[in-house]
């Protein structure tokens, strides 16, 4: 037989090759009107019978202590199902800080100084500080912004400053100028006491 060429009708695949039913038996039936399924319990693919795998009580026994482990190494622990990345867990939460910077007075013989409220914001999804002057009607002096949301570094070896740097009570330098951090709001308090 391993000398004939595999051609349709030189094979013999089959047992019986005078075989003509190949059709499969129905699994589904009908009873009261409710699909019921039908399982061919000794009859397979053309009337063949099912030739089912006996297994014997030791290899019961060797399943019940498979263990995968030893198979395929230890598993991956999975990550605890509460963990948010600190992106999202930082999104839109703002530490807001109150201050006051003085400004030397060359012009005026009475005063010397100004002293100047500023409040400082600091974006903790993305370290970025923002310092705004609140604007007072009719001050003659120009107010808002006076440093616009970025990184503000810290020294010249690149570092800038984070939310750990900032403090109630301590001055903070950006460029140059001496900010005074005498106040925050209730979240930013309740943060750094965390």
């Amino acid at each position: 037989m391993e000398g004939l060429p595999f051609l349709p009708g030189y094979t013999f695949h089959d047992k019986d090759p005078t075989k003509t039913r190949y059709h499969v038996h129905q699994t589904l039936d009908y009873k009261n009107g409710y699909m019921k399924p039908v399982v061919p319990v000794s009859v397979g693919k053309g009337g063949e019978p099912i030739h089912f795998n006996q297994i014997s009580q030791n290899e019961l026994d060797e399943l019940a202590k498979f263990q995968p482990t030893l198979t395929y190494g230890q598993a991956k622990q999975a990550p605890p199902e509460d963990f948010v990345p600190a992106h999202k867990y930082f999104d839109k939460k703002v530490l807001r800080f109150y201050g006051y910077f003085k400004e030397t007075v060359h012009e005026s013989p009475q005063e010397h100084f100004r002293v100047r409220p500023v409040e400082v914001y600091y974006f903790l999804e993305d370290d970025a500080i923002l310092v705004n002057e609140p604007a007072v009607d009719n001050s003659g002096i120009p107010q808002g912004k006076l440093i616009n949301r970025h990184r503000i570094p810290k020294n010249d070896h690149g570092d800038c400053w984070h939310w750990k740097d900032l403090n109630v009570g301590v001055d903070v330098v950006f460029y140059g100028k001496v900010f005074r951090l005498c106040d925050a709001d209730k979240f930013t308090k309740d943060f750094l006491e965390s």
